[in-house]
């Protein structure tokens, strides 16, 4: 797996909800906003992020609709290994932060 550049916040969160299975956009903005309330994202953000997402390759339409409005997605092969790519590198810093004696503040 070649090194890629890290994902957004937007990215990271739209994958990561994408993980369980299909979703169309205002599930994916629920549970993005529920995973990680500090990456809130409006319309204009997601379906931006998705359109962009799309063209990369780490997600597609799947063209399934409930109704002429909702458009649903599905992560790619490419999109995993993107968010397993990004798992590690988090990791990474974590254990950096860590060796520093930085302490992440852990609410609950």
């Amino acid at each position: 797996m070649s090194e890629k550049p890290s994902l957004s916040p937007a990215v990271f969160s739209i994958l990561l909800a994408l993980v369980d299975g299909e979703k169309h956009g205002y599930a994916i903005m629920k549970e993005s906003a529920a995973q990680a309330p500090s990456t809130k994202m409006g319309p204009g953000t997601l379906y931006g992020s998705l359109d962009r997402m799309v063209a990369d390759g780490l997600a597609e339409e799947t063209g399934t609709t409930d109704d002429e409005r909702r458009r649903y997605y599905r992560i790619t092969r490419a999109g995993r290994e993107a968010l397993t790519q990004e798992a590690t590198r988090l990791r990474s810093a974590l254990s950096a932060l860590r060796r520093k004696g930085v302490r992440p503040e852990v609410t609950i």
